[in-house]
């Protein structure tokens, strides 16, 4: 019997790539966005309906780490986050490149191995980078002041919580998966360009909860200043990502220390902020100066190169668009 996936022609019978995987192998990233939104955004509709949100229904969320704010977004956004961009990219992964793929994938989030300078720029850099355009708004200055001890004692263990709720939700899809494909297709300026605009709207539910509430809620100017957050501390991601030849950790790291810094010990640190006003400022302010920078002095490649592996593992043409996995450091 004839295989239907086969059509004879003269040169032999040629494999037709039809069905659900090979959408995926042609049409990735769409299918990913796609799983990433919907999954991600039905899993917080009780969230944004809920008590903690538009208050149209009222939820016994689990009392996760105590009570209020906290324990409505980690019961309400956490299984939406995981679900979302890292259940998208393990689906559309499995599906359209099968366990070569895979191994790919989680080679990245395991490369834990670069220098020590790195970890350094995320845990102490972000910060500083953060300060350091904090210092730029007016009157910020006057209200400079070292936080408690208390607050650096549980520094540690609210970064942990972030590298293991926030960053291992979203960073395994963002950038192992979707930034990886936009570099490739689009160049690592505007694939990061598109990629953070992207992820930045994967938010727009939450800004109708409380998690909106505390950078400054749902008006045209937060969810702006938002935006060009994600946009700017993207293109500084893609550097570290590049450079330290795709190691996921270090993204991980860097969007743990901005939130853990951020909600814990900025206020803290400048008191005359208005933390509804003058946390997104600040920290866009910060990163889009080093964001320009790069872009200027990396000419738009960002660390970017040529592959470094152009032989594509056994069973796999490579990764989307027939492009082969791997670049190496350019700048």
């Amino acid at each position: 019997m004839q295989n239907p996936n086969r059509e004879a022609s003269g040169q032999g019978s040629v494999y037709i790539d039809r069905g659900v995987g090979a959408f995926f192998r042609r049409h990735g990233l769409v299918a990913f966005y796609a799983l990433a939104f919907g999954l991600s955004w039905l899993a917080w509709l009780p969230y944004v309906l809920s008590q903690y949100g538009l208050g149209v229904v009222r939820i016994p969320f689990p009392e996760i780490l105590g009570t209020g704010e906290l324990a409505g977004q980690l019961g309400g956004i956490l299984f939406g986050a995981y679900l979302g961009p890292l259940g998208a990219a393990f689906i559309v992964t499995a599906l359209g490149e099968g366990r070569p793929g895979l191994r790919r994938w989680r080679g990245r989030l395991f490369r834990w191995g670069v220098g020590w300078r790195w970890y350094a720029l995320a845990l102490v850099g972000v910060p500083a980078l953060i300060v350091a355009g904090t210092l730029v708004l007016p009157g910020a200055a006057a209200g400079l002041r070292l936080p408690s001890p208390e607050l650096f004692l549980v520094y540690l263990p609210f970064f942990l919580l972030q590298v293991v709720t926030t960053g291992l939700a979203e960073e395994p899809g963002w950038r192992d998966f979707a930034l990886v494909r936009h570099q490739r297709q689009h160049g690592p300026l505007l694939g990061t360009l598109i990629l953070s605009v992207l992820w930045a709207g994967w938010h727009l539910p939450l800004f109708l909860t409380e998690w909106g509430a505390g950078i400054g809620g749902a008006n045209l100017r937060t969810i702006l200043l938002f935006f060009l957050l994600c946009i700017t501390i993207s293109i500084v991601i893609t550097w570290v990502f590049n450079r330290t030849r795709e190691s996921l950790p270090l993204a991980i790291v860097i969007h743990a220390s901005n939130n853990t810094f951020a909600s814990l010990l900025l206020v803290a640190t400048f008191t005359t902020l208005d933390p509804s006003r003058d946390v997104l400022t600040g920290a866009v302010i910060g990163y889009g100066a080093l964001a320009m920078v790069l872009a200027l002095v990396t000419r738009g490649r960002l660390g970017y190169g040529d592959p470094y592996d152009d032989r594509p593992e056994e069973g796999v043409r490579g990764e989307p668009g027939g492009i082969p996995p791997g670049h190496v450091v350019a700048d």
